[in-house]
């Protein structure tokens, strides 16, 4: 599974070109292979200015045990709220038939 991850570079008032570009070159080369990664300028004189960069990278073993945790407890969660959603819109199964919805996944 991947996930999206969101690197940010500040881009300061009185940067050089050469600085930027190293900083780029540095910030490229540690991305992981195939990660699709984007650039955005954002902000503005107010606020500053800075440089997103977002790529994917794969998940942890951490992110992954804890996603696992909850996955159940999410989906149980959100058939619940269906099933609420389903009896106050009064849609039951029929004879030979069902009209219900269900949670995919």
């Amino acid at each position: 599974m991947s996930r999206l991850v969101k690197d940010f570079i500040h881009i300061k008032d009185h940067t050089s070109l050469d600085a930027l570009i190293e900083n780029l070159v540095a910030a490229r080369e540690s991305l992981p292979e195939g990660s699709g990664a984007e650039v955005k300028m954002r902000g503005d004189d107010v606020f500053g200015r800075q440089i997103c960069i977002s790529y994917f990278r794969a998940q942890t073993a951490e992110e992954a045990e804890c996603d696992a945790r909850y996955a159940n407890a999410y989906k149980e969660s959100r058939q619940r709220e269906l099933d609420r959603l389903q009896a106050e819109l009064g849609v039951s199964s029929g004879a030979g038939r069902s009209r219900r919805l269900r949670v995919a996944g």
